[in-house]
This record gives C-alpha cells, structure tokens and sequence, in this order.
C-alpha cells in the first residue's frame, strides 16, 4: 500500500483517480477547493472510505494551508489535476486560468520541490498544449496552444522543466485524451447527449462536430496514472489515448443510434467555439513500452457503462446542474 495525495479531488479525473486508488487498497488524501460534490459525480463515494480523508483548500487562496497538509502527511506520491479545465470559456476570463493554471500551480510546485521525502509528482497535464496538430503526436511534440486554457496550461509545464534541472524535482507529465466515463459532469459531451436523449432535450453541437478526438474511458486513464507514479521516470511525458478515432458528429450519432433517437430531428448544429483545435491525437508508445500500459476498455463498452449509470440515477442527474458554471 502506498500514500496518495491527489490535489483537484473533485475533479471527474480526480474523483475517478481516487475511487481507483481505494481498490487497490492504497492510502489517499484528497484537496479541493469547494465542498465535496453531489455523491453522483464522485466516483469514490461507492467505495469504502476508511484510508480517505478530504481537506477543502484552495491553492489560489490556501497555499500554506495545503503545504502543511502534505508536509504532515508525506504521500509517496503527489497528483494534480487541479485547474482551470474549459476552453470556450477561457477566453472569457483569462486571468482566472492563468492565475490558476499558473501563478497558483507554480507557487504550489516552489512548495513540493521541498519535499525530499517525496517519490514522484505526477502533473496532470492536456494534449491542449500541442495546438491543432496533424497526425499522431510524439511525447516530444512543440507545444504550440492556441487558447488562454493551454497557453495557461503549457507555462506550468515548462517552469517544471526548469525544476527538473535546477532542483532534480522528481515529477512526470500525463497528457490524455477526451476522457469520459460514469459520474462525469453533465456539461461534457457524452453524458450530456445520453442525458439530453433519454429526455427529450435537444443538444447543441458546435461547429457540427467536425473536429476528430480519441475517447478513452477514466478507468484506462487511472491504470496509466497509477503506473506513471510507481514507475514513471522523471522528466518522462506518458500520453494515453485509444483508437480508432472519431468525429464529435459520429460520436453523438452512435449515441443517438443506440438509444433510438433520430439524430437530425434532436440535434441542433450552432457556430464552432473560437479557438478549437481540429484535431490532436496522441502517439503513446511511451506508455506502452515504459509502463507496460494498454488500454482495455472499447468504446462501446464505455458508453454502455456511461449509459447504465446515466439510467440507474436519472432522476437525481435530472435535477443537477446542465452547463458549466465558472467559479473564479
């Protein structure tokens, strides 16, 4: 058994990180920022909580607060995925992610690169910071983001690679594709179209779906996580993606196809978001090769499994928040 701090525990990726932690019988603390979430959007309400506790901290507001708590703590391994985590929305207020993404996550890593007890820092990071990219994408890929999210998300990467000379700061990078899976916020597009199908609302799609993705369910992502921490090599950047790829358009129509919806009469195409990348898609021989990674989980199983949870809590999904609401 090992000791986990996972910072951004509220997060889908998080939350989901955790509830895979806990069954495999690891220790786990998690922080952040808000209260503790509706339990249907927290995976790892279904699991015992005995080696869980939760610290509400916020890194732009909390910071020496959440250096104690790690300080006293001492995980073998640290995890991140706090950020500010929307792109549309991003351009909106910029200064928020880029306080967020990068003053507060720079200032938290000048704290972690304290800690000589600690094995790894796992930085959950975005193929965001690649831009629009033709092709499969090496781990070595230029970073070339295109909005404020992966400018803010691509500084922090960078200052952690001035770490790792100067102080030898023990961290390895995680970049995933579209993740998706059970207890995911409803603002995402594949709970969304299941949600929006099973009851009759009509769902917006931008641009018309043409940009191309990699869905990979949260479970194969956790895998990979998981073993970044334990055998990731520092400096090392572990992409995690499934094939075959699909348009977002041929997304929702499988989706419509396998809830017995029509897709025209329930679908309405709006303008594309400003900034949205036509495509990255991620090599992730890395993974393969060093961590002993593959991914398990088709495509059509996890909407399956999306679909069953979305079923089994319908009612009380029916009543939570639909879109995104920023939180500065």
């Amino acid at each position: 058994m090992s000791k986990f701090a996972v910072i951004g525990s509220n997060s889908f990726s998080g939350s989901s990180f955790i509830k895979y932690l806990l069954k495999n019988g690891h220790d786990v603390i998690g922080i952040s920022r808000s209260v503790e979430l509706n339990p249907v959007f927290l995976g790892y309400k279904t699991e015992k909580l005995e080696n869980f506790s939760f610290h509400q901290l916020d890194l732009n507001k909390n910071l020496p607060e959440v250096s104690s708590v790690l300080g006293d703590y001492r995980a073998d391994y640290i995890v991140n995925f706090a950020a500010q985590g929307m792109v549309a929305q991003s351009w909106e207020h910029p200064g928020d992610w880029f306080q967020t993404n990068t003053v507060a996550t720079i200032k938290l890593h000048d704290e972690l690169r304290k800690f000589d007890w600690l094995k790894k820092y796992i930085h959950i990071s975005t193929p965001e910071v690649y831009g629009s990219c033709e092709g499969h994408v090496l781990e070595s890929q230029p970073f070339n983001p295109s909005t404020p999210y992966a400018v803010s998300r691509a500084a922090a990467d960078m200052s952690l690679l001035s770490f790792i000379k100067a102080y030898n700061f023990p961290v390895v990078f995680t970049r995933a594709a579209n993740v998706y899976g059970e207890h995911q916020q409803l603002y995402r597009i594949i709970p969304r179209a299941i949600l929006f199908f099973l009851t009759g609302k009509t769902l917006k799609l931008h641009g018309g779906g043409t940009s191309i993705r990699s869905f990979i369910h949260i479970d194969d992502v956790c895998k990979g996580t998981e073993l970044a921490a334990i055998r990731g090599k520092t400096g090392d950047v572990y992409h995690f993606a499934t094939t075959p790829n699909i348009s977002i358009r041929s997304l929702v129509e499988l989706i419509a196809q396998e809830l017995l919806v029509d897709f025209e009469s329930n679908v309405e195409i709006i303008g594309e978001r400003l900034g949205k990348d036509a495509a990255y898609l991620l090599d992730c021989s890395l993974a393969k090769r060093n961590l002993s990674w593959q991914p398990e989980i088709s495509l059509q199983e996890g909407l399956e499994r999306t679909k069953n949870w979305i079923r089994d809590n319908i009612e009380n999904l029916s009543k939570q928040e639909l879109d995104y609401i920023h939180k500065p």
